[in-house]
């Protein structure tokens, strides 16, 4: 049986353009792949790439920039996960049109709570180091088990219970911090505050919002009866090098605490 080629469709002048002007910056610490991704990203979003702009195949666009082709993919799936571009056989790679942003601030809930009033408080659960789990593993982008320290509390405000956040951070985010994260350092300073204080720039996060019901134990923690609804979050936030810094599964109780966005028109 004699089956059709795969149509190659064209490049459109725009990327082209746009991946031949790119100017890469190899000595910086930045990787790479990143500064791939924040070039076409940008592009997309100033509206230099329209929706429905085509790409060449990956290896001729890391060709073009001199990289290799799993770098060129790792900058490309980079933007296919966070929807501004897709794939489709036969057709290759295209911009697509930007889902409504909701711009949440990088801040952590201790941060928000205290600039509103709140005098949050906050007990240690627990302080260990752990092997990784193959889903902290891979919100990290380290090996499964490679040891994580990883921090439980219990958030209040107002002498009532508002969330469990377990956090799970790599050795590399603690070098230099000596024993400057105790269990008194956590409940006197949100973490957020602790990890710009090794001098980390936190530059952006992937965070999944959901919900479900309260188990007995967690009830039972958050004051709350088994069953009860309880707001979900996982983040994963990163610094302005592109690294995984910080993941977050965090549970709210739902009486109590809900998630304000804000959307801009376009």
């Amino acid at each position: 049986m004699v089956t059709e080629p795969v149509r190659r469709v064209p490049a459109d002048e725009s990327s082209h353009r746009l991946v031949r002007d790119m100017v890469l910056d190899r000595s910086s610490p930045v990787p790479l792949y990143f500064q791939v991704a924040q070039h076409l990203e940008a592009a997309i979003l100033d509206g230099r790439l329209q929706p429905g702009t085509r790409f060449d195949n990956e290896v001729l666009v890391a060709e073009q920039l001199g990289l290799s082709r799993p770098t060129m993919r790792r900058a490309m799936q980079y933007l296919v996960d966070k929807g501004v571009l897709v794939r489709r056989r036969g057709i290759g790679t295209r911009v697509v049109q930007p889902k409504v942003r909701r711009p949440l601030g990088l801040s952590s809930l201790y941060e928000d709570l205290a600039a509103s009033g709140q005098h949050p408080s906050t007990q240690v659960l627990s302080l260990s180091v752990e092997p990784a789990s193959a889903v902290v593993a891979q919100a990290l982008a380290l090996p499964v088990e490679t040891p994580v320290t990883v921090v439980v509390r219990l958030r209040s405000a107002a002498d009532q219970p508002i969330a469990r956040m377990a956090n799970y951070l790599p050795h590399t985010v603690l070098t230099g911090i000596g024993d400057g994260l105790t269990e008194s350092a956590l409940e006197a300073y949100g973490l957020y505050q602790l990890i710009r204080g090794l001098g980390i720039q936190l530059h952006a996060a992937d965070q999944t919002i959901g919900a479900r019901s309260a188990t007995a134990e967690e009830g039972r923690l958050l004051g709350e009866r088994r069953g009860a609804a309880l707001l979900t979050m996982q983040r994963t936030a990163y610094d302005d090098h592109g690294r995984a810094v910080e993941y977050g599964s965090h549970i709210y109780a739902a009486s109590r605490y809900s998630f304000e966005l804000s959307m801009l028109a376009g």
